[in-house]
């Protein structure tokens, strides 16, 4: 990473003819073979150095010290119950390094990354748990015979020498002698392109195309833990050539895991030419089993075989290197591996590893495809306190790990319409001229959290019991000798009411149109968690999700409303065990009722929440108003007036849960003195701009949601408190230019903070009418751009969060002088609600300059929370990032109600949604299949 050009220079565009070859690009160019025309790019041999991590100061670290002792003691105790604790700066992995990449598989069901060097790492397939080391056996190879045999080539499609394992019989024996030179890497998520122009062999032109059914809308099969590889070969020589391609695997959930023993291996024939591998892994700690399977196609032109286990000692029957001279020699295995069954157990200490090859030959200036995939079934996810659940995919693919197969086979037989879908998503943005190239690629990239967020998508909220899998709805699929074995349902067989009836595919085919309705469209969609970040092991954490929530509703609303559901039943949850809170050493109980919780929990999530324990949350600023916030955002986006009515007694509940912090009687909530919001180590005194603003817009939300719901006496307690609160708000905190930080007399209680106008942002996204006058708006907007932006790198880093107003970077604290990677997406965001789009994005640009551009910091596919001047990152993978599709949202709104004058508040909530015209409308319009709802009465409902 070139750091020392980051500040100098901007580009706009990342054309494909600057990384590949334009002749290469034309003849790959059949079959999606070639890279889109807008996306991430990568050379292959692209330096790919060490991550630096955030440090404190001296004095920091003194202000921090009975907070260090006593988290220090929770880790090892927690330790000591076999359990991670839910922040852990203590015990790190490793060391990061720039070489992530877009992940594999659908959401929910566990993930595993592959670096743009084409390493699989950042396995996650157990709940809250990370190996980020690459598995280097799993690895794509390719082995090339012309002439004969007198030109031969064999290399591993992976640029660099791994040290191998096992000595000469291990890794190292391999062909690690791609260059990358001429390879890249394009990155669109959910799908990545790998170019090898020439690399090994001069006359060959190779693309990998990576696909995975992240298909928005589709409740299906974005659960599925599967991804095809299309590799495209073009032969450009004047002879045939033979070319193989191996996929290898290790029967490995990551880390050192592949050596605990008791794994086994066994090859399958399935149907349409579909055959490979299943792997099954038998986990440690009591974690359900997972298994893996690993597959190819075999067609007219594409032979597949299989070597269903290999070691990575001299002392396996076969080992790697053993496997890698047969490839070299023969170009595939012995057909006869089919039929030989499963292999014995693995010895504890010893690897056991799979490979499939497929083989063609390739006429002169001729082309061909071959296509591969992997999947992992990892049924029942169990979390470290005791309850196991069922995940989202097994609805459709019963509860058998070997389900695998059939996983693989449905990828290869349909990953040609998740495509189609996948454009017919992205193409819009994608040629919309007016958006930035770096944004657009960015949008979708960002996306990766979804998937790479360790998220756990679960099919129903009862605990599964602990019982072997049960194997309905499971076709055929013939291994050994033609015998038969239940393997999992297909991707477009279920049974709506009987679980032993499977639907044919040809009799009801799944649409999986953005524009239509998905097959399971009125179906519960479960339960859905992610985490906070890879670092910070809580899920759905709240003050976050804020942030990150615009991904889902725009996407996947009707999990946004799922979760929104939970926290409502939370606020009205009250659990009393004792919490002792590290920061200040005093004790509490775990959840107040009223009170939104902090998140849903780590080791036993939507029973033991509130596993945040820095600080007691029940007494945070923000939380209840961002639960107002999100509410009525989402009410009015999707329409759904049963949600509406379901949550209205929380937000009540949580509206006056607050008047206890309005220590004066003007409505207007004051802070306590210590971080009691987001910022959890940047103090606040009295009234704040952050929760200030965040309140008056839940006041007015309140109201606007009371008049729909036919409240008419919470509309006028909440329209009274608005313009009370608001008159209070304003004559405190307005200086003339923008909000102080809060109403103290600290250092820092004038600072310019980036977050001010949070509540305005949602209040715009809403439709809502502005907080504040537009000349306030655009003021405060244009000192933050001006001081937290451009006065940073001359604006190439994001919006930092606190800045004096003589210029320099307020360093009250750790979070005062970072930079938020989702709060600048927000800023942003809400300068375009404000008419201000050139200033959003360059505001936004700072983003992707420092976190995903080449002369950067090296943070794509893990973009932290934030970082330091320096650009030393705090707490890689993180979700709120997701802000950027708050952006989108903003740009998509209609042109009127950008420029909405300033109503006052009761004129507008006694007006009818329905006959309104807003951004409701479009959202109505474009999820909310039911516009009925809208007229009927909000008590018969059932939408």
């Amino acid at each position: 990473m070139g750091k020392k050009n980051i500040f100098h220079h901007r580009k706009n565009s990342w054309p494909a003819e600057e990384f590949v070859n334009r002749t290469t690009l034309q003849l790959l160019d059949f079959d999606s073979g070639a890279p889109p025309e807008q996306a991430w790019r990568r050379k292959l041999n692209s330096h790919a150095g060490i991550l630096k991590e955030f440090s404190v100061t001296f004095m920091e670290a003194l202000k921090m010290i009975g907070l260090g002792i006593r988290l220090w003691s929770y880790v090892r105790e927690e330790a000591s119950h076999g359990r991670r604790a839910p922040i852990d700066p203590f015990n790190k992995e490793g060391k990061p390094s720039a070489t992530q990449g877009v992940p594999l598989g659908g959401m929910g069901s566990g993930s595993i990354t592959r670096g743009f060097r084409g390493e699989f790492r950042q396995f996650q397939i157990i709940p809250g748990a990370c190996e980020p080391s690459p598995m280097m056996a799993n690895q794509f190879s390719i082995f090339i015979s012309r002439d004969g045999g007198s030109k031969k080539y064999a290399s591993v499609l992976s640029p660099g020498q791994h040290d191998g394992t096992g000595g000469d019989q291990g890794l190292s024996s391999w062909g690690w002698n791609l260059s990358g030179h001429n390879s890249t890497y394009h990155a669109l998520f959910p799908r990545a392109w790998t170019v090898y122009d020439g690399e090994p062999d001069p006359e060959l032109k190779v693309s990998c195309r990576q696909i995975s059914p992240f298909l928005p809308h589709n409740y299906r099969d974005s659960s599925l833990p599967t991804t095809v590889f299309v590799y495209t070969l073009v032969n450009t020589g004047k002879e045939r050539a033979q070319v193989s391609l191996l996929f290898t695997w290790a029967n490995s959930i990551g880390g050192t895991s592949h050596f605990s023993g008791d794994h086994v291996n066994e090859p399958f024939i399935g149907e349409d030419g579909v055959s490979g591998v299943l792997l099954h892994h038998k986990t440690a700690k009591e974690h359900p089993p997972v298994t893996f399977a690993i597959a190819a196609c075999e067609t007219q032109n594409v032979n597949v075989t299989v070597l269903p286990s290999f070691g990575l000692s001299d002392e396996s029957c076969v080992t790697a290197k053993d496997m890698w001279g047969k490839m070299a020699q023969d170009g595939h295995f012995d057909r006869e591996n089919f039929y030989n069954g499963a292999s014995f157990p693995s010895s504890a200490g010893e690897a056991n590893c799979a490979a499939v090859s497929a083989s063609t030959w390739v006429e002169p200036n001729g082309k061909c495809t071959i296509a591969f995939a992997v999947a992992w079934s990892s049924p029942k996810v169990k979390f470290m306190k005791g309850k196991s659940y069922h995940r989202r995919y097994t609805k459709y693919y019963g509860t058998s790990e070997r389900a695998a197969g059939v996983l693989v086979h449905d990828a290869l037989t349909n990953y040609k319409r998740w495509e189609e879908d996948i454009q017919k998503w992205q193409n819009p943005i994608l040629k919309n001229d007016s958006l930035p190239e770096w944004y657009k690629f960015t949008l979708f990239n960002e996306l990766y959290f979804l998937v790479a967020g360790g998220t756990v998508w679960i099919d129903t909220p009862v605990p599964a019991d602990d019982s072997s899998g049960s194997d309905r709805h499971l076709p055929r699929i013939k291994h050994k000798n033609d015998s038969t074995y239940e393997n999992g349902t297909s991707l477009t067989n279920s049974s709506e009411d009987d679980e032993t009836e499977v639907v044919r595919k040809d009799e009801n085919p799944v649409s999986t149109s953005r524009n239509s309705t998905s097959h399971d469209d009125e179906e519960d969609v479960g339960r859905f968690l992610y985490l906070e970040g890879v670092e910070y092991i809580m899920w759905c954490t709240y003050d976050v999700h804020f942030y990150a929530s615009f991904a889902l509703l725009e996407l996947f609303p009707k999990i946004e409303l799922s979760i929104q559901r939970e926290f409502a039943k939370a606020v009205l949850s009250e659990d009393t065990r004792k919490v002792k809170f590290l920061a200040e050493g005093n004790s509490g109980i775990r959840k107040v009722k009223g009170a939104v919780p902090h998140d849903l929990g780590t080791h036993d999530p939507w029973h033991e929440m509130n596993a945040y324990n820095i600080h007691d949350t029940s007494k945070w600023k923000d939380l209840n108003p961002k639960f107002v916030l999100q509410v009525y955002r989402d009410y009015a986006a999707t329409g759904n007036l049963a949600f509406g009515t379901d949550v209205w007694p929380a937000v009540c509940a949580a509206m006056d849960y607050m008047d206890q912090f309005d220590r004066d009687g003007d409505c207007l909530i004051e802070n306590d003195g210590f971080p009691d919001q987001t910022y959890d180590t940047w103090t606040v005194h009295g009234i704040s701009a952050y929760c200030g603003c965040l309140w008056l817009a839940a006041l007015q939300a309140a109201a606007a949601m009371a008049v729909e719901l036919n409240d008419k006496f919470a509309a006028q307690k909440y329209k009274k408190k608005f313009f009370k609160a608001k008159s209070s708000f304003e004559s405190k905190l307005w200086n003339g230019s923008y909000f102080n930080y809060d109403s103290g007399s600290s250092s820092n209680s004038k600072s310019i903070q980036a977050d001010q106008l949070a509540g305005q942002w949602y209040t715009a996204s809403a439709g809502l009418p502005n907080l504040f006058g537009d000349d306030k708006i655009q003021s405060s907007l244009q000192k933050i751009f001006d001081f937290n932006v451009m006065k940073v790198r001359g604006g190439r880093m994001g919006a930092v969060n606190g800045m004096h107003p003589n210029g320099k970077v307020d360093e009250t604290c750790m979070q005062s002088r970072e930079v938020w990677t989702g709060v600048t997406y927000g800023v942003a965001a809400t300068m375009i609600h404000a008419g201000m789009e050139d200033n959003a994005f360059t505001t936004a640009e700072g983003i992707f300059i420092a976190g995903w551009s080449e002369d950067g910091f090296g943070y794509a596919f893990q973009t932290p929370e934030g970082w330091t001047m320096d650009g030393s990152y705090r707490s890689l993978v993180y979700m709120r990032p997701l802000a950027i599709w708050g952006m989108q949202q903003a740009l998509e709104r209609p042109k009127a109600v950008l420029g909405a004058p300033g109503v006052n508040i009761m004129d507008r909530i006694n007006t009818p949604l329905s006959s309104r015209t807003s951004f409701n409308d479009r959202r109505v319009k474009k999820i909310a299949h039911k516009a009925k709802c809208f007229s009927d009465s909000v008590f018969r409902c059932v939408c």
